[in-house]
């Protein structure tokens, strides 16, 4: 056996041999099913924090559920992630002097599968090193042939329930990306920017009103002015005409109750085709609608001579123009709300679009009920619920679709040039046989159809994931369907509660009659020690296979979860890491420090039973507390209750309670429970630290495949004497007496002490026998009376009495505790002293009177401990 433990080594050791037994791989049968689908990262992504952190946490689930007897199945796989992958496939194309615009979509497509199968699957593998024990045989991905089946039936079939309908609508268009998107896919962030008042001459005579606004690019699209009818100051303008500066557009000036009054100038510039408010005013008032913009965000050719330019050049270089004509009242410095895309980070331009919306209203309702109502899914932590309430309330119809070609196409072909001259369907013959009933053509050929150009959002496909991983969608009868779903947890992060969770929560009901998931564990994002979010920009986020290679997988594993609390941040430092791989080197020389005993057929003692009794009764404790926080999602307080158990009682007591004396041989019996007890560590330990569990279970014995700990068994509960913890707890306190004198007398524990008890308290006298051990005590005499000429302390009520041998310089003790009694008399004086001041006591916090009145009580213990010490000396 190695002296040091070496993680690298091992870890890639014992994962081959997992893979080669094929342990982590699942089939229906006659054992209870427990299954996971990970939430599938993008395909071209790599492992970050938040990646070791979910996937850590899944790994303990899905180890400890194979523990306990389940047929463990952890589904792995991949996002297509069309926006992110489609803007990296852009971007190398750009690099080789390609424009994607020059491609056909077939062309472009290739390059982007040969950019998936170059980069596609590097996090899975990554996540190997972790230990993380998926069922690589089910590894899924997004855009898999029977996934993106399962997608085009599912878009099918809502059409045809009437619950997807096309509609020219306003979107949210990110011009970077090229594509709308979704309202939860925009991010709003606060911005400084300017409040420009600008100036609109009246049609007909030299007086102007003043309108402010923070986007002087859109005047050109202004369709309208508006006041609010109630409002006097402007009573003089209704009826007339505007004129917009630059364009010389004559427009109406309408009137709305909507605009207020407070705000800005009182008049409100309406553009129907680039703000949402302004595209409901604009449809009240039947207004002209321009749209000034190319779906790049540059101006088109209703900016005249600002054609071509970007929106944000354009808003500089207009407000000089502005200015140059005396059409520019002033500028304000204003903090207003941008959206902004959460992939590309663009600042979103709002469209009118014709796109694909997905109806809400009616689907969500079961979601709503499944969560806040009936609670057969749960959030972890609940307080979730209210955002996830706040969501699906207020919940808007879905734009699934979007302007690019990675992705599902959808669905839809067109047979002429007609808004509604189209039909849906999941293949091209099948589109052409509807298209022949709708146009009456049966000579109709699928040479005369154009499908829909635009792709679907990812969420549309990844909102199927626990069902179609299992052939749900198109096979709702299949044996892997019916087995493994409903899966069991989730485990994912609250940013995307929403986006996904709340969405599954929907495909669920509306495809299997049932919910997805039984209940979802929410994370928390890891920051760094300051407490900021992990980012390249700011260089904070550590590499985490550098962390692997520096403190070993499991050591990795055990430092993020030990300050993991459910839904909370963590506030990563490496040092978390570090003290992991120290957990990992304690474990390792607990084994060594076993295995380098040795063994005879000799009579147990008393002391070695009665720390097994204890142990066992505290193993059984602990094991009540891991299942109880295990039930509760508190994996983190699972974790620190083992950690407890095998630092603390196993290692700091336990193995001191049995070790045999110096070159003495330890007897068979204790040996034999001692390694029974460190399996039972083991086997708890394992979901968290799989390498160096397994490693040390191979050395503890010779293993069949069989008998490998990642299939071995979860301790059984048992029933157990609290009794022996609240005793034991009792005698450590002894114990830490004894060794205190030892320490302050500088007493060696080789020389052996006498100790006598006056048993005020009735302790219980079980563990004596450890007491002697532990404290090197020849005789342990319980006493009525106190003993002249002894050390003593105090235990509760009990006092416990050393008798002074020739090792103690009795006059030197004497002045010792002399001294220390004369200092501690000196600082009570100085407590009461402030205690007795009317004006201190009446002008001081309460808490600060609160802890002077501690000292008080506490210095009046010591002198009373310090007399009876220096009264027995004397």
């Amino acid at each position: 056996m190695p002296a040091q433990f070496n993680a690298k080594e091992v870890e890639q050791k014992w994962y081959d041999y997992w893979m080669k037994n094929d342990y982590f791989t699942s089939k229906p049968d006659h054992r209870t099913p427990y299954t996971i689908v990970i939430p599938p990262p993008n395909v071209t992504g790599v492992l970050h924090m938040g990646h070791m952190l979910n996937n850590t946490i899944q790994d303990v689930l899905i180890r400890r559920a194979r523990l306990k007897g389940f047929n463990a199945c952890w589904v792995p796989g991949t996002d297509h992630a069309s926006i992110a992958t489609e803007a990296k496939v852009v971007a190398k194309l750009k690099e080789e002097g390609i424009n994607k615009n020059d491609l056909t979509r077939e062309e472009f497509l290739k390059h982007a599968w040969e950019w998936t199968d170059k980069y596609g699957g590097t996090i899975l593998e990554q996540l190997k090193q972790l230990g993380c024990s998926c069922d690589w045989s089910r590894t899924k991905f997004t855009m898999d042939d029977d996934m993106s089946a399962s997608v085009i039936h599912s878009f099918v079939d809502l059409y045809n329930k009437g619950l997807i309908y096309r509609g020219y609508r306003m979107v949210n268009w990110d011009p970077e990306a090229k594509t709308t998107l979704s309202d939860e896919e925009v991010i709003f962030e606060e911005r400084q920017g300017k409040l420009y008042f600008i100036k609109y001459k009246i049609e007909g005579s030299e007086d102007f009103l003043t309108v402010a606004t923070t986007r002087p690019e859109t005047i050109f699209g202004d369709t309208a002015i508006c006041i609010n009818p109630n409002d006097e100051r402007f009573s003089h303008l209704k009826g007339k005409k505007a004129i917009v500066p630059i364009c010389g557009r004559v427009i109406p000036i309408i009137e709305d109750e909507y605009v207020d009054v407070e705000f800005g100038t009182g008049c409100l510039k309406v553009t129907p085709a680039h703000d949402t408010n302004d595209k409901v005013l604009g449809d009240k008032h039947n207004l002209e609608i321009i749209d000034i913009f190319n779906e790049d965000a540059s101006l088109n050719s209703f900016g005249l001579h600002y054609q071509g330019k970007d929106r944000f050049v354009v808003r500089e270089e207009i407000s000089k123009e502005l200015e140059s004509i005396g059409a520019l009242a002033k500028t304000e410095i204003h903090l207003n709300k941008v959206g902004t895309s959460e992939r590309t980070k663009a600042v979103i331009e709002p469209r009118l679009s014709d796109q694909w919306f997905l109806k809400m209203e009616d689907l969500v309702k079961p979601a709503i009920k499944a969560v806040l109502e009936s609670e057969d899914i749960k959030l972890y932590p609940s307080r979730f619920n209210n955002t996830y309430a706040h969501w699906l309330n207020n919940i808007r119809d879905w734009n699934i679709s979007r302007q690019l070609w990675w992705g599902q196409q959808i669905p839809a072909y067109y047979f002429g040039d007609g808004k509604e001259d189209f039909v849906v369907a999941e293949n091209i013959e099948k589109a052409v046989e509807f298209a022949k009933v709708r146009t009456g053509n049966i000579q109709l050929q699928a040479s005369d159809l154009k499908q829909d150009a635009d792709a679907l959002d990812t969420w549309f496909s990844s909102w199927l994931w626990p069902m179609a991983v299992f052939g749900g969608v198109l096979n709702p009868e299949s044996e892997d369907f019916k087995y493994y779903y409903p899966t069991n947890d989730l485990v994912t992060g609250p940013d995307i509660l929403f986006f996904w969770v709340a969405r599954m929560i929907i495909a669920g009901y509306e495809y299997a009659g049932e919910k997805p998931f039984s209940n979802v564990y929410l994370t928390g994002l890891v920051r760094d020690k300051q407490g900021r979010k992990m980012s390249k920009s700011l260089g904070n986020s550590p590499e985490p296979l550098g962390l692997i290679e520096k403190f070993g997988a499991d050591g990795v594993r055990v430092g993020l979860l030990l300050s993991a609390s459910a839904g909370n941040d963590i506030l990563f430092d490496e040092e978390l890491c570090n003290q992991g791989k120290g957990f990992s080197n304690k474990i390792w020389n607990a084994f060594k420090l076993i295995k380098g005993w040795e063994v005879a057929d000799i009579a147990q003692p008393e002391a070695s039973k009665v720390a097994i009794e204890w142990y066992e009764a505290k193993l059984q404790q602990t094991l009540a507390e891991i299942e109880d926080n295990f039930d509760k999602y508190r994996l983190s307080d699972a974790l620190m209750a083992i950690y407890k158990l095998v630092w603390d009682d196993f290692c700091s007591w336990f193995l001191e309670m049995i070790k045999p004396g110096y070159q003495q041989p330890i007897d068979r019996a204790t040996f034999d429970k001692a390694i029974e007890m460190l399996e039972n560590n083991l086997k708890l330990l394992h979901p968290f630290m799989p390498f160096l569990t397994e490693e040390i279970w191979h050395y503890i014995a010779e293993r069949t495949p069989e008998q490998a700990l990642i299939v071995g068994e979860w301790p059984k509960a048992k029933a157990f004497d609290t009794k022996l913890i609240t005793d034991f707890d009792f005698a450590t306190e002894v114990i830490s007496g004894i060794r205190t004198i030892r320490k302050d007398k500088n007493i060696p524990f080789r020389d052996a002490m006498e100790l006598k008890v006056v048993n005020n308290e009735k302790a219980s006298t079980y563990f004596d026998s450890v007491i002697q051990k532990l404290g090197n005590v020849t005789t342990l005499e319980y006493v009525s009376d106190k003993v002249d000429g002894a050390l003593s302390y105090r235990v509760k009520s009990n006092e416990y009495f050393i008798p002074i041998t020739g090792n103690i310089d009795v006059e030197a003790e004497i002045a010792k505790l002399t001294e220390e009694l004369n200092y501690t008399k000196g600082f009570l004086r100085s407590v009461q002293g402030k205690l007795s001041n009317e004006k201190f006591v009446a002008g001081a916090p309460e808490q600060v009177i609160a802890n002077e009145r501690k000292k008080e009580a506490d210095a009046l213990a010591k002198i009373a401990t310090l007399e009876q010490s220096l009264a027995s000396l004397k």
